[in-house]
């Protein structure tokens, strides 16, 4: 079994990276990927919950450090239908008291019209993702284009196991002027939702 290790992430969202984004091409070819994901938004918690490639994905938030870089540790990649005994895990990402199940199971749009839809504290969004990906001082920096519920935005994100390693990547792009922000809070500020 492989160990996984959290990985420090700074991350920005907006239209336009100026020089950061000149830089960040610079470095080499782009590897380009594509996909759908639904993110859950709980308004009671931090943690990222989305759904990509048929899994039930979940982050959790571990730590802020100095340089305001944050530390995330996947804890699950399920797939769909999901039991009453993985969406106590679920409700536990969410921070919120699990609700008595009429079902054994739920297949993927069982989940989200019978749990999530109606309940008042949850809101998805469809996130379409068009990600170019390169190497920058064993980092991981990502460029990519967004729809939020198919309102566009753009992101650009440098990760790695170690934060030391992030922050100088992030000075050397010049992206420290940017503010640092992650999916959870800039979905809930698209769709007015206040920050857990």
């Amino acid at each position: 079994m492989t160990e996984i290790i959290p990985r420090w992430e700074w991350r920005t969202f907006g239209d336009d990276f100026g020089d950061a984004e000149r830089l960040i091409r610079q470095s080499g070819e782009g590897k380009m990927r594509e996909s759908g994901e639904t993110y859950i938004i709980s308004t009671t918690s931090s943690n990222n919950t989305k759904v990509r490639d048929t899994l039930m994905d979940i982050k959790r938030l571990q730590q802020v450090n100095a340089d305001k870089l944050e530390q995330w540790n996947p804890v699950m990649k399920s797939g769909f239908p999901l039991t009453p005994i993985v969406l106590l895990d679920v409700f536990r990402a969410w921070n919120l008291a699990m609700p008595k199940f009429k079902r054994d199971e739920y297949s993927f749009d069982q989940f989200l019209t019978e749990i999530v839809g109606p309940h008042p504290q949850l809101r998805s969004v469809a996130v379409g993702k068009r990600r170019c990906g390169f190497t920058v001082n064993g980092c991981i920096v990502e460029i990519a284009d967004l729809t939020f519920d198919d309102a566009p935005i753009r992101t650009v994100a440098v990760e790695m196991e170690d934060a030391a390693k992030v922050i100088a990547t992030v000075r050397q792009l010049r992206l420290d002027g940017f503010e640092n922000i992650n999916y959870v809070k800039v979905l809930k500020r698209s769709k007015g939702i206040a920050d857990a």
